[in-house]
């Protein structure tokens, strides 16, 4: 697995994150990836770099959100909550679920029906 590479500022970055995930309406979630996408590449982050690790980096902003800011409306991919620890992600799904957003069975989120694009 590739070193992941610092960011050079990654408190502007945070911030950016956070005010993308703040505009997340209430029964709606996106994804790391798509959270990344709708942020331009770093100062000192050339386009391949980011596009490798800005989902990361966007995961990493997330898990160090403020508390007002609705960290539980972004997913992976897949339409999953990543684990970081298990008690964790059972409270992750809680909240979701309290927005009106649920699970199938093999516990992903519909993201044609759940998905925000970000307007």
């Amino acid at each position: 697995m590739p070193e992941i590479p610092s960011l050079p500022n990654p408190q502007a970055f945070y911030a950016e994150v956070w005010n993308i995930v703040s505009l997340i309406p209430r029964g709606k979630v996106a994804s790391y990836g798509q959270i990344a996408k709708m942020i331009h590449p770093p100062a000192g982050v050339d386009a391949e770099t980011y596009a490798e690790f800005g989902a990361l980096w966007v995961s990493n902003a997330v898990a160090a959100s403020p508390s007002e800011v609705p960290w539980q409306r972004v997913v992976n991919s897949k339409g999953q909550i990543t684990e970081r620890d298990g008690l964790e992600a059972k409270r992750h799904k809680l909240m979701l679920e309290d927005e009106g957003v649920f699970f199938n069975p093999r516990g992903r989120i519909d993201m044609k029906k759940y998905g925000w694009s970000g307007k």
